[in-house]
């Protein structure tokens, strides 16, 4: 009885282990077809942001639109103009490919690069190493330092009259962190934008604008009693801006350094700069800086 039971039970098992043999030689066939339908997306996924700005033919770019003359919307176009644009424009028609312009501001600018809803971030954003854990940086293409901007009969002349006094300025900026280190007795007022933090002060609810002293130019300038205010005391910090990039994209980043060196060599930069900060413009602004170049 033992060996009549014995004979099937092998019989199964070795029928059970064929089975398994068997699956498992189709294994590597199985999953070499699985590879070979995901190749595609692995590849689309592995192609570089320059090769993929060429092949959709646009340049998708991030600037701010109420910042006047680096971005900010013109009335009678109604799309957003100024000095970040043009320099976007410009590395555009170098990679042969469509200019597309979205607004951002200082909170948003980041996370739309990290994220890939825009390719490029010219949105008056100062180059710091800790922004470097997100995103990567172009070399320095505009250079400018942080001041305050105050009612002109308001008794106010530097960043020591401010302590107890409200200042404003713009939520997700450096300016929040460096008036609070250059007076740390006063009370920073964040808002939306630049524009709101100047309708602010026109209102008497703060004391001062503090921002990068370009940006504070443009308010004032751009206000219908420009004399009424005063771009006061010395600088808190120094600002060099540069252009926002997707994190790990060497090949994006150094097509967009050798453009922005270009300009500078042939004198587009200096002709886009006139055009916003000449002497014949509201913003005037010396150029007194010299960018990077490499050998």
């Amino acid at each position: 009885m033992l060996k009549t039971f014995t004979k099937p039970l092998v019989l199964l098992v070795a029928a059970i282990a064929l089975m398994a043999f068997m699956g498992c030689s189709q294994a590597p066939e199985q999953t070499g077809q699985k590879a070979e339908q995901a190749a595609p997306a692995d590849q689309a996924a592995a192609k570089d942001r320059l090769e993929a700005v060429k092949e959709k033919g646009v340049l998708t770019v991030g600037v701010k639109d109420a910042v006047v003359p680096f971005g900010y919307v013109d009335e009678a176009t109604n799309q957003i103009i100024g000095f970040d644009v043009d320099v976007c424009k410009y590395l555009a028609d170098e990679l042969g490919v469509k200019l597309d312009v979205k607004a951002v501001t200082s909170a948003t600018r980041i996370p739309m690069v990290a994220q890939g809803s825009i390719d490029v971030a010219a949105a008056t954003m100062t180059h710091k190493i800790a922004r470097d854990d997100v995103i990567d940086f172009s070399i320095t293409y505009f250079m400018d330092g942080q001041k305050i901007l105050v009612a002109k009969d308001g008794g106010i002349t530097s960043v020591d009259d401010l302590a107890g006094k409200k200042v404003g300025t713009a939520k997700g900026s450096t300016s929040e962190k460096n008036i609070k280190a250059a007076q740390p007795e006063c009370t920073v007022l964040s808002f939306e934008g630049y524009p709101q933090a100047f309708l602010a002060l026109k209102q008497g609810k703060v004391a001062a604008v503090t921002t990068d002293s370009t940006i504070l130019l443009g308010l004032k300038n751009s206000d219908e009693n420009p004399d009424n205010w005063v771009i006061a005391g010395d600088y808190i910090s120094a600002e060099p801006y540069g252009l926002g990039l997707p994190e790990n994209e060497s090949n994006f980043r150094d097509f967009v350094n050798a453009t922005l060196m270009k300009m500078w060599r042939n004198g587009d930069y200096e002709k886009i700069y006139n055009k916003w900060f000449g002497q014949d413009t509201k913003y005037y602004l010396p150029l007194t800086w010299q960018m990077e170049l490499w050998p």
